[in-house]
């Protein structure tokens, strides 16, 4: 539920007026610039301890992540089109600047690059950091179910005990690290018994390997096979404006067993940034070639949804896309947003709608927005 917007639209947060000035329209005008001065105002607000975003506990793990995370799939560059490590690097040091805590990367993501660019970007911040991760997507093995073919690698979906011994060993190698928080099954695999799965994760828990234990991309009897053994604390799942299919079971079903749940690709892929326009061409192996919600028609369609919330947006001083952010960690049981970043400014202004608290008639007025434009959109 929301809150009561305050009066004349003021927001619950403390923050300078500097930095207000910095959001929003100023945003629309160029996030470049503006990115990189409410960093710096983000920054030195967040050392003086006058920022806090929203905390929120991951299950029943005891461990407190922020409400925005970062998602470090495109940092991989696999399926993205490529990307510049120092940029990323720098991206991911931002986030952690702003107060952003959690960070979510998978040895899938370019073949094990997003996980080291991870672990360099965190070297000597590990203690500001809720680090998760993932495994069971495999190209070393032909054992459990065939997903996909890409970059002349066939990728399986495996997750039998050995292979989650020696993947968890490989991330903690390329992260640097000598534990992972959060530790995830990326997707499911029918041909190995859940119980086997879970034991072995709850004994890398009780190695001190990891912290806590997720699940991705999770059907509803897959979680409760899970839960029969162990406690699971969260499950990551896609999740957004226009794609919201886990409301009618999964997410009633993690509310009432306490299991946090993750959104990730809360913008669907850019297209709720309002930031990609008709004529954008998206190039080398990036997945949205060819998509038809990217086609200049879907893209014209979904702008106008945008422009409709731009009231809501404007007198909350937010650009298009911190709304939607602001949005999706109001939905119930929705407890924390994934979204990606690979340059500085973009971390920043993601980091923005983690203290928005909207109230229950800006929620309505969006909502209603959405149920209008939804059934004509790919």
């Amino acid at each position: 539920m929301g809150r009561p917007a305050p009066a004349g639209g003021a927001r619950l947060r403390v923050v300078s007026s500097r930095t207000d000035s910095l959001r929003g329209n100023a945003g629309r005008e160029s996030v470049a610039v503006w990115g990189r001065q409410w960093l710096f105002e983000r920054v030195r607000a967040h050392q003086m301890g006058g920022i806090g975003l929203q905390m929120r506990p991951l299950g029943q793990s005891g461990i407190q992540a922020s409400a925005i995370g970062l998602g470090t799939w495109a940092v991989g560059g696999w399926m993205w089109g490529g990307s510049e490590e120092a940029e990323c690097i720098r991206a991911i040091q931002a986030s952690l600047d702003t107060g952003v805590n959690l960070i979510d990367t998978a040895p899938m993501y370019g073949y094990g690059r997003s996980e080291e660019i991870v672990g360099k970007a965190i070297r000597g911040r590990r203690d500001q950091v809720v680090l998760a991760t993932k495994c069971g997507l495999v190209w070393w093995d032909t054992r459990g179910t065939h997903f996909f073919d890409k970059d002349g690698n066939a990728i399986y979906r495996y997750l039998g005990p050995d292979s989650i011994r020696h993947e968890v060993e490989q991330s903690l190698t390329r992260l640097g690290v000598d534990h992972i928080d959060l530790y995830q099954t990326h997707w499911q695999d029918d041909t190995t018994p859940r119980e086997d799965t879970m034991s072995v994760l709850l004994d890398l828990k009780a190695q001190g390997k990891i912290r806590a234990i997720g699940v991705s991309n999770v059907q509803v009897a897959q979680l409760k096979e899970y839960q029969a053994v162990g406690a699971v604390d969260s499950a990551q799942e896609q999740f957004s404006m226009l794609d919201r299919q886990i409301e009618a079971e999964l997410l009633p079903h993690c509310r009432a067993t306490n299991v946090a749940v993750l959104a990730y690709s809360p913008l669907a892929l850019g297209l709720l940034s309002g930031r990609i326009g008709p004529d954008r061409k998206f190039e080398g192996d990036d997945l949205r070639q060819g998509n038809p919600r990217f086609s200049p028609e879907n893209l014209a369609k979904v702008a106008a949804m945008l422009e409709e919330m731009r009231p809501v947006a404007d007198s909350r001083s937010l650009t298009l896309a911190q709304l939607v952010i602001a949005w999706t960690i109001a939905q119930p049981g929705l407890t924390h947003a994934l979204v990606g970043a690979r340059r500085p400014e973009h971390a920043a202004e993601n980091a923005v709608p983690g203290d928005v608290v909207l109230s229950d008639d800006e929620l309505a007025v969006i909502n209603g927005v959405i149920e209008r434009h939804r059934p004509g959109l790919a």
